[in-house]
């Protein structure tokens, strides 16, 4: 974080739950320079600047509470055992009108100041700079390696180099003699993780801490070795200023920065930031968490599900799924055979729900998955439900025929029905997951009688089911089109 440019005043507290697709977390998410994403207990923290954090119970509702001591700026948080390791800047960055900077590490045995083994050991000094030279020892960012367990720490802003050092996991300190590698310029915020036989070094690119006016983006390069060289989609050196664009401002959202990365299970990541402006909670400076995609060898930022009217296609054979209900028929029959070419063109109007909603049945109705024909018995609608709490990164919603209360459930024995009226029961609601492929994951909150955890799949071309997800196997992979 380059504090050289002024900050934002301060602001009102401001939130308003609209129709509309709520693009960053709910609560009081307001933070600037969010470590990445730790869970502790059942329940989500970020640590920011200035000392303390968030914490939430399902990791869409995010309120103040966090504790971390030594203000300072631009924390990061790795769990390595049963333990967490904290890094954090002290000075540098521009505070004070300086940038002879520090990089301290702590431990805590949980991230939860209720508990009794809430202690923070004594900070140590992994990395400084004096003021002078071309580095300033602010923004940490850890990776612990998980081809060999060695623990990295990259830091730095636009003041200079970005660097990199190797810590003891042991101990949070630094390995005895070993000296500090350049690995980038013109960016700061860095952060590593490791896929599929390349490291990648994410930086926050742009200009920081002003508000509707900043012009942060995140970037990336990467390298087969932890060390560097890192270069981006082009071969461009990170040391000479490359790198390819992960996430920049859009959706009333300005100003991304501070990447981090979750790995919640095989095809599911996540990845969060701030927003140095959220225009829809007064500009202020917010959490934001979104799927993280991977296409080609490189991260990509996946989009916040939006709420709308889609057909819901499998991946397995691109069939929709559908109520299933009587087929009717549009009438007009056959036209391509024996008419006049030069009969006036007209247009036709579509199938509506008025037409066929007269011959469903008024109980509950199987579904079923068949050739897309955009008619009313395959068009849903999905909306988030205000109060029914979430998950990672976003709320959980509920799946309705269009223009109907009529709503996709699970049911006892793990199958799904199209139930009559919408009532908010927990069958009733869905997580929705883009998966790190683009597709998506569908899954109920609950199954009635199970803990089990199942997703929306396809056990046949035309048979929708709940069994355990596979992300090898398109069998339970969706899409969502909007015609």
């Amino acid at each position: 974080m380059n504090l050289k440019i002024t900050f934002i005043g301060a602001l009102s507290l401001w939130f308003a739950w609209s129709t509309q697709m709520v693009k960053a977390q709910i609560g009081k998410p307001f933070i600037h320079d969010p470590s990445t994403i730790a869970l502790c207990d059942g329940k989500y923290y970020t640590f920011g600047t200035r000392g303390g954090g968030l914490i939430s119970e399902d990791g869409w509702t995010w309120n103040g509470g966090a504790e971390r001591p030594g203000g300072g700026a631009a924390p990061d948080v790795v769990k390595i055992g049963d333990r967490y390791l904290i890094a954090y800047g002290a000075t540098g960055g521009g505070l004070g009108g300086g940038h002879d900077g520090r990089i301290l590490t702590m431990w805590n045995k949980t991230l939860d100041p209720k508990s009794p083994d809430f202690k923070y050991s004594e900070p140590v000094v992994v990395a400084a700079s004096d003021g002078t030279e071309d580095n300033d020892a602010i923004d940490p960012g850890l990776l612990l390696d998980p081809t060999d367990g060695r623990l990295w720490l990259s830091y730095g802003t636009y003041f200079g180099f970005i660097r990199l050092v190797e810590l003891d996991p042991k101990t949070g300190q630094r390995i005895k003699g070993n000296q500090w590698k350049n690995i980038a310029i013109d960016c700061e915020a860095t952060d590593l993780m490791y896929q599929d036989g390349w490291y990648y070094l994410l930086g926050t690119h742009g200009t920081c801490c002003d508000g509707t006016n900043s012009t942060y983006n995140i970037v990336v390069g990467r390298s087969r070795k932890v060390t560097g060289p890192y270069l981006d989609n082009m071969g461009r050196d990170m040391l000479k200023g490359g790198g390819k664009m992960v996430l920049a401002a859009g959706d009333r959202l300005i100003g991304p920065g501070h990447f981090g990365r979750m790995v919640l299970e095989d095809g599911v990541q996540k990845m969060s930031c701030h927003y140095e402006a959220d225009l829809d909670q007064s500009g202020r400076s917010v959490l934001g968490i979104r799927p993280l995609l991977w296409k080609n060898g490189w991260p990509v930022a996946g989009d916040s599900f939006k709420e709308g009217t889609y057909e819901i296609e499998s991946e397995r054979r691109g069939y929709a799924l559908e109520l299933g209900v009587d087929f009717v028929r549009m009438p007009g029959g056959m036209r391509g055979f024996n008419h006049d070419n030069d009969e006036p063109v007209k247009s036709l109007p579509s199938q509506v729900l008025a037409d066929v909603i007269k011959t469903w049945p008024a109980g509950n109705v199987g579904v079923r998955i068949g050739d897309y024909m955009f008619r009313p018995h395959q068009k849903w609608t999905i909306t988030a439900v205000p109060g029914s709490g979430g998950y990672l990164g976003a709320p959980y919603y509920k799946i309705t025929i269009a223009g109907t209360d009529r709503a996709l459930a699970a049911t006892p024995d793990a199958e799904v029905v199209a139930v009559p009226k919408f009532t908010g029961a927990p069958e009733q609601l869905w997580q929705i997951d883009q998966l790190t492929d683009g597709t998506y994951r569908i899954m109920p909150k609950v199954i009635p009688n199970t803990k089990e955890r199942l997703a929306l799949v396809s056990s046949g071309d035309s048979t929708p089911t709940l069994a355990r997800f596979d992300m090898k196997s398109d069998n339970s992979k969706w899409n969502f089109k909007a015609h």
